[in-house]
This record gives C-alpha cells, sequence and structure tokens, in this order.
C-alpha cells in the first residue's frame, strides 16, 4: 500500500502517526495493489503500534518513508555495527524495497476487514499465493481482471457472490461447492 499524504489527508495521516508511535492503532483503508492477493484495495487494515524487535519475517508492517505510507510485508533485518535496518517487499512486486530504518517503522497489521469478513494476517504465503502473486506481478491484464472481479465480488451480495464465483470457478477453498452445500431433504 502506497498512501501519499495529500493536503486533505496530511491531518488525518499526521495524527496516526502520532497514534502509532504512541503506542496506539488505527485503522486504514488500503489503497494500493503492491501487496495482492493478501491485501485487497479497500481493505481496512487495523496497524498496532510494535517495536522493531517484536516483528519478524513475515509480518505485514506499516512504514512510512518520504511522506507515504507503505503496508508491505517484511523479508527480513540487516545488522550493520550498531544499526538495524528492516528489509520489506509487497507481494506482488519482484524486487525488494529500499531499506528501512527502525525509525520509520509505525506498526504491525493485526486485522483486516475485508467487506462483511474480519481476518488474520497470515506470516505465510502460501504456494498458490505466492503463484498468483507472481501472475498479479507480471501480468497487467491479469491484474485488472481480478481487481475488476474483486470488485464486483464486494459490491453483490454475499449469496450472489458466493453463487457467482462457485460457478466460474467450481468449488473452491472456503467456498462449498453447490452440491455440497445443500442439504438432502428425505
Amino acid at each position: 500500500m502506497s498512501y501519499t499524504l495529500e493536503a486533505r489527508d496530511d491531518r488525518k495521516l499526521g495524527l496516526a502517526v502520532v497514534m502509532l508511535r504512541g503506542g496506539g492503532a488505527v485503522r486504514l483503508e488500503l489503497r494500493g495493489t503492491s501487496m495482492l492477493p493478501s491485501l485487497w484495495p479497500g481493505d481496512l487494515l487495523t496497524i498496532q503500534f510494535v517495536a522493531h524487535n517484536q516483528v519478524v519475517p513475515g509480518d505485514i508492517v506499516l512504514v512510512m518513508r518520504d511522506n507515504r505510507f507503505f503496508a508491505h510485508r517484511l523479508i527480513g533485518k540487516q545488522h550493520d555495527q550498531d544499526c538495524v535496518t528492516l528489509i520489506t517487499r509487497g507481494d506482488a512486486v519482484p524486487q525488494n524495497d529500499p531499506p528501512v530504518a527502525t525509525s520509520e517503522l509505525l506498526g504491525r497489521v493485526s486485522g483486516i476487514r475485508r467487506g462483511s469478513r474480519s481476518l488474520v494476517p497470515s506470516q505465510r504465503v502460501s504456494l498458490f499465493q505466492r503463484a498468483l502473486a507472481w501472475m498479479l506481478c507480471r501480468w497487467d491484464h491479469f491484474r485488472s481482471l481480478a481487481l475488476r472481479i474483486h470488485a464486483a465480488r464486494l459490491q453483490a451480495s454475499p449469496s450472489r457472490s458466493e453463487q457467482f464465483f462457485r460457478g466460474v470457478f467450481g468449488a473452491v477453498r472456503g467456498i462449498p461447492s453447490v452440491l455440497s452445500s445443500r442439504t438432502s431433504q428425505p
């Protein structure tokens, strides 16, 4: 997630920085696509303050660099003499971000609200998610199609979107097939 500080957002995002650095938590709406498929535009992220020694590789962290917010996955830490820097990367981005100073770390994503569902971010990215991220990173048309489907799914009623996805993709993990969701009646 890249979040540029605009004049109207400057005060709100500045307040978010103060809240997080003061040990609090904030909720921010995701705007970018660099964390697909783990995070989608429109997701509401709950970010909790954490110290740099409390984050581990795999965590999704929020950092502020050049007056912009980035929610990316922590890949690792570099220890140089007395300095620790964080290495982050978006799931759908092929290269790591420039190293991040620990002073730029604002917090860790502790919750995701997607439509009517609440999710806990996973530190592990499955093989399927990695393959999907690779495709979303490299194929603009595929990413555009995935974003349109995601937007349509959020706008549709839950039962209607589930029927759509079952019809298009068949039984998908977490979405039972039409046959298995029916109860048999004597």
